[in-house]
């Protein structure tokens, strides 16, 4: 009957029973990570403990020097060069990500071999080429039109920075390449399918499909790639370039305070990444929701355009007097 109260189905041992222990296994995953996040707690203070009571550390001398001239200026030379790789690294990473990318195979298959060699030659071997290649080749001759034959001495052109920068930034072109061509690569192709058919030029596909949605992809590991180049830079102090840590390292073997001195690297170092990932993880949210919002404005006109330019609505056209003879 209508009027009649609906019946409460009882609720069965089985139900119950499910219930309950997924809210005991519930509570069981709370507990072990309040208690596995107290032990690494309490592991960390222990270790801050010791760090601070221990007296080989001289944290007196370690304050001391840790704004010192020197110091500080070893810090300016590893973010200029830092500043100088990366930027080397991204405009020639792409440009190769673009080569590797193209319908020459000539072209690909050099820039395979670019990335390929680069990559499996560890930092410091090419450091200490760059830095001896006037052992390998001195001198070359190059005859250039109206001017004849012109000699370049290679250790008077390769100076210590110059090969830190050639040391560095070559293996990291064929990184950010890599990481570039990945991004770009993982794009649906229905994506720039879907804009050739909405009638968008190249360009348009590019900078509006290809790049924002390749963004998400591409900017993480360059962020990666920054962080690990900041402390890669630490290995230049084998060319007696007066970076962080040799600057820490020249003032440690003039007063024998090793461990204090190197504490003043450690804390810089950590200091500059901290703050690298933090302005990487606010860039991440802000491409995540600029892309978000893009794509919702795309699909708006994309509509707008389905609905005004390429949609063609058929016309009726009259029927013939001997057809409209014939239907009457």
């Amino acid at each position: 009957m209508a009027g009649a109260p609906s019946r409460v189905e009882p609720l069965s041992f089985e139900r119950a029973v499910t219930q309950e222990s997924v809210t005991g296994i519930t509570r069981k995953i709370r507990i072990g990570r309040i208690t596995s996040a107290a032990i690494v707690v309490a592991l960390l203070m222990g270790l801050l403990y010791q760090c601070a009571i221990n007296p080989a550390f001289e944290w007196g001398v370690f304050a001391q020097y840790f704004f010192f001239h020197k110091v500080l200026d070893g810090l300016k030379f590893t973010l200029w060069l830092t500043a100088v790789i990366m930027v080397i690294s991204l405009v020639f990473g792409f440009g190769l990500a673009m080569v590797r990318l193209s319908e020459n195979p000539v072209l690909k298959w050099l820039a395979w071999a670019y990335v390929w060699i680069f990559r499996s030659i560890p930092w410091l071997v090419q450091l200490l080429f760059w830095f001896n290649i006037g052992y390998f080749v001195r001198t070359f001759d190059i005859n250039l039109p109206f001017f004849g034959s012109v000699t370049i001495n290679l250790v008077d052109l390769i100076s210590k920075e110059t090969a830190a920068i050639l040391g560095l930034g070559l293996p990291l072109i064929a990184t950010a390449s890599e990481i570039i061509r990945g991004g770009i690569i993982s794009v649906p192709k229905e994506q720039t399918q879907a804009g050739k058919v909405l009638g968008l030029s190249d360009f348009r596909i590019a900078t509006k499909i290809v790049l924002p949605q390749s963004l998400i992809a591409i900017v993480p590991s360059l962020g990666n790639m920054l962080v690990e180049l900041i402390k890669g830079t630490s290995i230049v102090s084998v060319l007696a370039i007066s970076d962080l840590l040799y600057a820490t390292q020249l003032i440690s073997a003039n007063n024998f305070r090793i461990a204090p001195l190197l504490m003043v690297a450690t804390i810089w170092y950590i200091i500059i990444t901290s703050i690298t990932s933090v302005l990487q993880i606010q860039l991440e949210r802000l491409i995540n929701t600029r892309t978000k919002a893009k794509r919702t404005n795309r699909a708006r006109e994309s509509v707008k355009l389905v609905a005004t330019k390429h949609v063609k609505v058929p016309v009726m056209r009259e029927a013939s007097p001997v057809v409209q003879g014939g239907l009457a």
